[in-house]
């Protein structure tokens, strides 16, 4: 079942007296619970993609459908109900509200959606369950380690179980160690709940999980690989 359709998808951005041509005629589509990395070097064009299949930015030429929805067609208002209802978003920065504890932090895309107490309590101890932090609920991230912060971000784009999770080098800020646990509860959060992972990274401990690789070089896809007998 194919959830994501990329046609032609060109983008460019104004610079100086120009424009830098950053996407050059991308044709991508992705199925539903497909573990796939976009890869290549920085300025190779892929935080620009999974920008625009997050629908936080639009094609300038082309077209990209998300669950059937055309991201360049969509208003503000829609893009953001998108973005609440079905997809999940994971940076390497964690993005975490200093001030609020863990489950609060995890709570939050819940309350867009306007779920009850008693709905939202049982979803969010499930996410945290799945990344192994039951027992840091009342904990705020400046008492985290780096990995539990990063799984307080992982739990947090898939509290609400969406479609796709876009995930923008998360594991930069990690180490070894961590970034191993990290991908393996990303892995079996794929394979439990069926979710599309879409990462952007150059991180080689990343790449060797993915089940796909598309690299990508000055803006176009070079290679398209399955990957045969991959990292379990």
């Amino acid at each position: 079942m194919e959830i994501i359709q990329i046609k032609k998808l060109t983008k460019r951005f104004p610079m100086g007296k120009g424009e830098f041509t950053a996407l050059k005629e991308i044709d991508l589509t992705f199925t539903k619970g497909e573990f796939a990395g976009l890869i290549g070097p920085s300025g190779s064009g892929k935080t620009t993609l999974l920008n625009i299949v997050g629908s936080l930015d639009v094609p300038t030429e082309g077209e990209v459908l998300v669950l059937g929805k055309s991201i360049g067609n969509l208003n503000q208002k829609d893009a953001a109900q998108l973005r609440k209802e079905s997809l999940g978003f994971i940076f390497q920065s964690y993005n975490l509200l200093q001030v609020h504890t863990v489950y609060e932090n995890v709570e939050f895309p819940l309350l867009l959606l306007k779920k009850s107490a008693s709905e939202r309590r049982k979803m969010v101890m499930d996410a945290l369950e799945w990344v192994g932090l039951t027992d840091k609920e009342k904990s705020k991230p400046p008492q985290l380690s780096g990995g539990e912060c990063q799984r307080v971000a992982v739990a947090r784009a898939m509290v609400k179980k969406p479609s796709v999770v876009l995930a923008d080098e998360p594991t930069a800020n990690l180490d070894a160690k961590n970034s191993h646990n990290i991908l393996k509860t990303m892995l079996n959060l794929n394979r439990e709940l069926n979710t599309t992972f879409i990462f952007a990274t150059h991180d080689e401990k990343v790449i060797s999980y993915l089940r796909r690789k598309i690299f990508l070089l000055d803006g176009q896809v070079e290679k398209d690989v399955i990957v045969e007998n991959p990292k379990s």
